[in-house]
Order: C-alpha cells, then sequence, then structure tokens
C-alpha cells in the first residue's frame, strides 16, 4: 500500500492543486505507515482536496478516516491581485473564495467521499476542541508565520507516539519560497520530540520519537 493505484494516482493529477507528484508520492507512502497505527491521518490546508485523495486511499485500505481542516476561504497567496488566485473558485453571490463546492467535487470523483471527514473551520479554532491522537499530521495550510506557527502548536501536540509529522513547502533558501514552513520544521527538530524520516523536495516527514 505504499504506492497508490494508477487510478487514485490519476485522480490526484487531475484534481485542483499545487502538489507535485513526487511530493505526493511521499506523502502516500508517509499516511501508509502512519495509518498503521490505526488513528485518523489529517491534514491541515485542504483547498480543492488533491492530496486529500491520497490520505483517503490510505484510510480507505486501513479501515481508518482522513480528517481534512480548512476554512476553504482560501489562503494569503490565492486572493485576487495574487500569484494563485484562481476565479473559478470565487462564489459570485458573496465575492469570496469559496473552494468547498469543488473539494466535495473531487472526492466524489474519486469514489473516497466516506472515508474523509470536512472540518470547515480555522485550525486553531478545530484544534483547541480535537481531544484525540493522530498518526498523521500534514501542515499544509497558510504560509504566513503566524498560520503555519498556529498550525504547528495547534496539531504537532496531537501526534501519537510514532506517529508522522509532514510539513510541505519547506524551502530553505528564501529564493525558493517562503520561510514559515522551515521554521516549524526548525521547530520540530530542535524540540528534541521528532526525528526526520525522509526529505522529497519541500515535502519533510518526522516521526514522533
Amino acid at each position: 500500500m505504499s504506492e497508490p493505484a494508477p487510478e487514485i494516482l490519476a485522480a490526484f493529477e487531475a484534481a485542483k492543486g499545487f502538489m507535485p507528484v513526487g511530493e505526493g508520492l511521499a506523502l502516500y507512502a508517509a499516511a501508509a505507515e502512519a495509518a498503521k497505527l490505526g488513528l485518523p491521518l489529517l491534514e491541515v490546508g485542504t483547498y480543492c482536496g488533491r492530496s486529500t485523495i491520497l490520505l483517503a486511499d490510505v484510510a480507505r485500505q486501513a479501515g481508518t478516516v482522513a480528517v481534512t481542516v480548512d476554512h476553504h476561504r482560501g489562503s494569503e497567496e490565492q486572493q485576487p491581485g495574487w500569484e494563485y488566485h484562481d476565479e473559478t473558485v470565487v462564489d459570485p453571490e458573496v465575492g469570496l473564495m469559496d473552494t468547498l463546492p469543488t473539494f466535495r467535487r473531487t472526492l466524489r470523483k474519486a469514489g473516497l467521499e466516506e472515508y474523509v471527514i470536512a472540518v470547515v473551520g480555522r485550525s486553531p479554532q478545530v484544534a483547541k476542541v480535537w481531544g484525540g491522537q493522530l498518526g498523521l499530521v500534514f501542515v499544509d495550510g497558510g504560509h504566513t508565520d503566524e498560520h503555519a506557527t498556529n498550525d504547528y502548536e495547534g496539531w504537532a501536540p496531537k501526534v501519537a507516539p510514532e506517529g508522522l509529522l509532514v510539513i510541505h513547502d519547506v524551502f530553505p533558501d528564501p529564493a525558493d519560497g517562503g520561510q514559515a514552513p522551515y521554521r516549524i520544521y526548525l521547530r520540530a527538530l530542535e524540540s528534541g520530540d521528532f526525528e526526520e524520516v525522509s526529505v522529497t523536495d519541500s515535502l519533510r516527514v518526522l516521526r514522533r520519537r
């Protein structure tokens, strides 16, 4: 189960989103390992469900569930006038981004709706009311220091022993991208609670000691 079936990979590639295939395969392999703990797999930052497809397929096979947390109004760089803005996911009635309908269609097309719990809300608020342990936490939310720090502080403590913390868009060189994910990655290592398992481009996989 360390690699997705061709139809799952095809659904991933067809979905709207930004994660390259190589990083997606690394996420899938990490999720497959973490799923052996029998605990939920959680991602922070859903957008339109590209990476959710991978977590949901692992959850389906492992008999667990994927939980995804997002307010679905888009992160900073997805707002009008910014590099990653997409007018097709703007709600014309309220004039704001709303990626939830596209996300639901993505899961429906992939046949994975029943293996996902979609939580619509802001990460710090959801983390405060989440009581259980998690087999995997995938941090891929807002890329400001405020949002990345909130995601780390809210969710990293909920990773079970031997569970995995996965951080996306880690760029040690500022010329390659924003530094907030890199800073929480360093913080996780410096805490002594996590050890690095793998590096795939901008994706870092850490295991709770």
